[in-house]
């Protein structure tokens, strides 16, 4: 009787999920606190677009560096070094007592939350077959979700009672108890113990000629930068990921702002967004993976979905219209652009997988992040000085519609790029 197989893979990826979630609660922290730290220390929307810069291009940076090290010293090794970073970069927060303090803080959560996807996704490519990479990649990424949702149903109740540098620390220390269970849980799936013959055949199923382990035939790192796939993954972030940065540290402003609505008065609001996104996150692996099944080869699977995520960012101009009539029309608005972005992202980011070799899936995701931060750090500015201009007009939601705008349009001009570049998105053959 033929032996049963075994499931572990989703173990691991339910651990890269915590991972995920841990990631973006503590990034989300700040923007959630906005409020009471402003009146603390001064700041006008040009510093807090500052603060926010300090960390998209801290993380930039640490994304051109973390890549490289996880694909250099392993999936294993490098997740634990990224998190026991971040953890104690996120908790020194609650050490600052000045703007340039914040900015200083948040440069080294950049740099250290950068180790993240890299790994991450690296863990997907050498755990599942090509055909389940989107579902895999979609479920962990979700924790992005689950972590922003978490924020504020938590920090603000957590500020409030023992003030902010609490939420700081008690944040940072979720880090700290993952890192028993990886250290506990994790090795390569060829060797792992729960991992049986049938399991194992069927991750290798589709990349039969290419190992699992960290021993794979690598790729220069600039011999990188001469393939078109690269710049297909690398300009589709530097596009999209810039409009999740934007959701993620100005959509409780623009309550604020439109809505008058502040502290723990925006929990329900917020949460809702990121429960939405996270169903966006799922289903965005979800329908490639039905396609493949269907008979359809797994670029045009990837790129019909993605095209599909795309037209649904587009609603979200309408934001402002829709909450003129009802507040909880524009915050479902804003989820759709939310859950359309998830969608996308579990897809853009199993392109790597889909056309790079395990050994180079770091330094590329690496590359493509950096990219995106890049894009953050453009649209931050550029929301700072906007809403700084329409605030002194007295007409900030002119700013908030500009933005919306630009947000709603990024995947489509992404999409036509990355087809353009890649038609067919070809495997890199080593």
């Amino acid at each position: 009787m033929k032996n049963e197989k075994t499931k572990y893979r989703w173990t691991i990826c339910g651990l890269v999920f915590f991972a995920t979630t841990i990631n973006y609660l503590d990034r989300a922290v700040i923007s959630l606190l906005k409020g009471p730290l402003e009146l603390e220390f001064g700041w006008s929307e040009s510093d807090y677009a500052n603060i926010v810069i300090a960390f998209q291009l801290s993380y930039a940076i640490g994304l051109l560096l973390m890549g490289p090290l996880v694909d250099k010293i392993g999936t294993k090794m490098g997740y634990a070094l990224a998190i026991i970073g971040w953890s104690f970069a996120a908790g020194g927060h609650a050490l600052v007592s000045s703007t340039l303090g914040f900015i200083v803080a948040r440069a080294a959560l950049g740099i250290t939350e950068a180790g993240n996807f890299p790994a991450a996704i690296k863990t997907v490519a050498e755990w599942f077959p090509k055909k389940e990479r989107a579902l895999a990649t979609g479920l962990f990424n979700s924790g992005a979700n689950v972590g922003a949702i978490l924020a504020p149903l938590t920090v603000p109740y957590i500020a409030a009672t023992w003030g902010w540098e609490w939420a700081f620390i008690l944040t940072a220390a979720t880090g700290f108890i993952w890192l028993i269970f990886w250290f506990k849980s994790y090795s390569a799936p060829a060797v792992h113990p729960k991992v049986n013959s049938e399991e194992l055949a069927h991750i290798n199923s589709d990349t039969a000629a290419e190992p699992t382990t960290d021993e794979s035939p690598k790729l220069p790192w600039f011999s990188l930068l001469g393939f078109r796939q690269t710049w297909a993954f690398v300009l589709g972030k530097f596009l999209t990921d810039p409009v999740w940065w934007f959701y993620l540290f100005w959509l409780p402003s623009f309550l604020k702002a439109e809505y008058q609505m502040d502290n723990t008065a925006i929990a329900i609001p917020v949460a809702l967004v990121y429960m939405m996104s996270t169903v966006g996150s799922v289903v965005g692996g979800w329908l490639p993976l039905c396609f493949i099944k269907s008979g359809w080869p797994v670029f045009r699977s990837r790129k019909t979905a993605m095209f599909i995520y795309a037209l649904g960012a587009l609603p979200v101009m309408l934001a402002q219209w829709l909450g003129s009539i009802n507040m909880w029309l524009a915050v479902l608005i804003i989820g759709l652009a939310a859950a359309a972005h998830q969608a996308w992202s579990a897809n853009i980011f199993t392109t790597v997988s889909d056309m790079f070799p395990k050994s180079s899936v770091g330094s590329v995701t690496g590359l493509g992040g950096m990219a995106g931060a890049l894009g953050g750090i453009l649209i931050a500015k550029m929301a700072g000085l906007l809403f700084d201009h329409y605030k002194a007009l007295g007409k900030i939601e002119a700013g908030y519609f500009i933005m919306f705008l630009v947000c709603s349009m990024a995947y489509l001009v992404a999409w036509g790029i990355m087809h353009l570049l890649v038609p067919k998105m070809k495997e890199i053959k080593v």
